[in-house]
């Protein structure tokens, strides 16, 4: 996106007089636009402010308001994609400093609050850059805001809402522990993790499949679209001796491409489909790897002692259902937050460090806090050393779903630096897979 010299957005070519709109720009200041106020049809003026959320992405910030009428608005778009997995974001609140965390609401999230049974529907609010606090203040200022007519007309029901409100102010003190859950099918929201790099033990993010009203919700299909559409390739034999190429859209660009899809032996393991999409628009690349299997019985854990740059060649396949730990350095990466991958180990390491280090904001511009900066570039020095083989550590793979690899260089006898380990899922782990509800016999009794 650019903007013209005088504001006015512009898709047309770049020309001398215009600008990219670019958060990487330290002098970029906001772009004032004159635009019509919605409330008294005069005219008002709208900021746009493209800028970085730590640890996330860019969004952007708009402002209106008009000197006629004194109405104001604010709101924030994604200045991305909708992702390829929607977003759910659990934050359980313990005490005052946790109604600070920065929090971007996107308007197909939905908020909840499980303790009052409340929650905010999608498409019912617009998009906001807030904190936790926010949030609460403006579900108040919502329910609030047709309290006087709801009293002429239903004293009863006004009633409960107003017991309800001071309820939901009650929770600002936080006396007791609350639960904030934001989930998003776009996957474009965010709520901050002060602790960053590291794990936050009160916030739990997880990722999932958008189903079909979502995808239509969010413009991804057709209204009139059959929900359920065959997969290409039903027949195994084929899918075994030939590439499968169905039509996509570009992840980046989003112009029409080609995903190519080819079914492969893992030896020693089992096998596996990847995935490869190549747009002739913008020369994005991207791949990925999906187990060809089922679901194990058992969750697998495996754990490598690197203590070689050797160890950096062991080919090594990540399912997007896989964590990865490294003890040594505290470090916990939570099931797809990279994409499922048939790479080697200094291969994961690398996307660790880049995922981490290289595209976080923290490190450029504004964001740019200098505690932050130091620790995450004596993460990078350590990721480093473990590549080069200066510094011993473990990794370890841990996959509920069984469906993660790593090569033992000694097979077929054992290997003497890696251990593995199968477990028993718990019900959450079952549920975060789908499988508490999944019914696979037993059909014809129901019937």
């Amino acid at each position: 996106m650019y903007i013209s010299a005088s504001g006015n957005p512009n898709l047309r070519p770049l020309s001398d007089s215009r600008r990219y709109l670019s958060a990487d720009d330290e002098d970029w200041q906001p772009t004032e636009i004159e635009s019509l106020c919605m409330n008294c049809y005069q005219n008002g003026r709208t900021r746009l402010l493209l800028t970085k959320v730590p640890f996330f992405k860019e969004i952007i910030v708009s402002s209106f308001s008009c000197d006629e009428c004194s109405w104001s608005n604010t709101e924030i778009q994604s200045a991305g994609r909708i992702q390829e997995q929607g977003v759910c974001y659990t934050l359980k609140v313990t005490s005052k400093h946790d109604l600070n965390r920065e929090v971007v609401k996107m308007d197909s999230a939905t908020t909840r609050i499980p303790e009052l049974e409340f929650e905010i529907p999608p498409f019912t609010q617009k998009g906001a850059l807030s904190t936790v606090e926010g949030l609460l203040d403006r579900a108040v200022a919502g329910l609030e805001q047709d309290q006087a007519a709801r009293q002429e007309a239903d004293p009863e029901v006004a009633g409960k809402i107003h017991a309800f409100l001071q309820k939901l102010k009650k929770l600002k003190d936080v006396e007791e522990a609350f639960t904030v859950v934001i989930e998003d099918p776009s996957g474009n929201s965010f709520v901050e993790n002060p602790s960053a790099p590291l794990k936050d033990e009160a916030l739990t993010v997880s990722w999932f499949r958008r189903s079909v009203q979502q995808e239509k919700l969010l413009g991804l299909r057709a209204d009139d679209e059959p929900d359920d559409e065959p997969l290409p390739g039903d027949d195994m034999d084929t899918m075994r001796s030939e590439v499968l190429v169905f039509n996509t859209n570009c992840p980046e660009c989003n112009a029409p491409a080609s995903t190519n899809m080819k079914l492969v032996q893992i030896p020693h393991f089992k096998e596996a489909i990847i995935m490869a999409t190549n747009c002739d628009a913008c020369g994005h690349r991207t791949n990925e790897v999906k187990s060809g299997g089922a679901t194990e019985e058992k969750g697998t854990k495996i754990t490598l002692r690197i203590t070689a740059a050797s160890d950096m060649t062991r080919d090594l396949l990540k399912s997007e259902t896989c964590s990865v730990f490294i003890p040594e350095l505290d470090f916990e990466l939570g099931m797809a937050a990279l994409c499922g991958k048939f790479t080697t180990v200094e291969g994961l390491l690398t996307d660790v460090k880049d995922l981490v280090v290289a595209k976080n904001p923290f490190v450029c511009g504004d964001s740019g806090d200098t505690t932050r900066v130091q620790k995450l570039k004596e993460f990078s020095e350590k990721i480093d050393s473990i590549i080069a083989g200066q510094m011993k550590a473990h990794l370890v793979l841990d996959d509920p779903a069984g469906n993660s690899y790593l090569e033992n260089v000694y097979a077929p006898e054992s290997d003497p630096e890696m251990t593995m380990e199968t477990y028993e899922r718990t019900f959450e782990q079952n549920e975060e897979l789908g499988l508490n509800d999944m019914k696979t016999e037993g059909y014809q009794e129901d019937k």
